[in-house]
């Protein structure tokens, strides 16, 4: 049998079913079963997580490759994930993890505790904690108590997730989170129905949210040929996120065939570089282009003289030209989590 923590966020059902209210699937989950995720199970009338302290993965990553180009650029991040994921995508670029408890019962990692993560990342001098790669709505509790011990410490927190959890989960982290990035995969129900296995009105409820309780926010899509990358969608979710607030990056990345979803090419760059002019003209102050190096769309320009104020190259970040979070240039304060 898995090891198993007491979870958060649940409530008992008639019998000995338990309601998860951690992310937006809200399972209702039989005794002796897991949630959709794969890493939450009732065991005898109570909710456990499976994954509690046991990380898959822990790197340390520049906080562009999050991304994250406003939230101390050119810092670290120690990342760490678990095993599972509250969604399905056919185009998953970490399936071996996020979708291995669906495919069997071990619940794979190693044991890390989180008062080690924390000793972690002061020992590689990580200005951040990202909990990414799966999702980390999933491995809520570990990341809950690593974040009150990183919040100790001075280090802050950053969550890069699918967005897809409850309003009861972003406010019990908002306290402790201090950024995040939501992938926005489309703005058609259908979408993610479809391709997600699961519905598009919490994230765009998770976006806002983030927003009103002040922890800092990026948003990414990926542009899939064929899928979401008609000039309408793009603009209906641009104008979104700008209606939410219009300094809010946007980053618009390049697509490439994996997974399950193999039968459409990569990303044109020109598609992206159309992306990126439909958010700069419905109103947003700083939109990105991703997977494509050395584009000009990795820089950030400051909105109201329009020079360039960071140079980035993949996740290399060259010259800042910022002050106290003031372009040098004409003194127009630039949004982001500066030193």
């Amino acid at each position: 049998m898995q090891k198993n923590f007491k979870a958060m966020l649940w409530e008992k059902e008639e019998g000995e079913k338990v309601r998860c209210n951690l992310c937006a699937h809200r399972c209702l989950i039989e005794e002796g079963k897991r949630g959709i995720c794969g890493v939450r199970e009732n065991r005898e009338g109570e909710l456990s997580t499976l994954v509690y302290g046991r990380a898959i993965a822990t790197h340390v990553d520049p906080i562009e490759k999050k991304p994250l180009f406003h939230f101390l650029p050119g810092s670290r991040a120690f990342s760490v994930a678990t095993v599972g994921c509250n969604m399905t995508c056919l185009h998953c670029q970490n399936a071996d993890i996020s979708q291995s408890p669906r495919q069997g019962n071990v619940i794979a990692g190693q044991e890390i505790s989180p008062r080690k993560l924390v000793e972690e990342a002061k020992k590689y001098d990580c200005r951040t904690i990202a909990y990414t790669y799966t999702e980390p709505t999933i491995f809520f509790e570990y990341a809950y108590d690593t974040a009150r011990l990183a919040r100790e410490e001075g280090i802050k927190n950053i969550f890069v997730t699918n967005g897809y959890m409850t309003k009861e989960a972003i406010d019990t982290i908002s306290p402790y989170l201090d950024g995040a990035n939501v992938d926005l995969k489309s703005f058609r129900d259908d979408f993610y129905r479809r391709i997600c296995g699961a519905r598009l009105e919490p994230v765009l409820e998770t976006i806002k949210k983030m927003k009103e309780k002040g922890i800092w926010v990026e948003v990414t899509t990926l542009v899939i040929p064929e899928h979401n990358d008609s000039p309408g969608e793009l603009e209906e979710l641009a104008r979104f996120v700008c209606e939410v607030s219009p300094d809010i990056p946007w980053h618009v990345s390049a697509f490439y065939p994996t997974y399950k979803l193999t039968s459409v090419g990569s990303t044109p760059i020109s598609t992206l570089r159309r992306a990126r002019d439909i958010g700069l003209g419905v109103g947003l102050s700083y939109v990105y282009t991703g997977n494509i190096p050395g584009d000009d769309g990795e820089n950030t320009f400051c909105p109201s003289c329009g020079k360039k104020i960071i140079s980035r190259s993949g996740y290399r970040v060259g010259s800042i030209h910022l002050r106290d979070g003031r372009c040098e240039f004409c003194e127009a304060t630039i949004a982001g989590v500066w030193e």
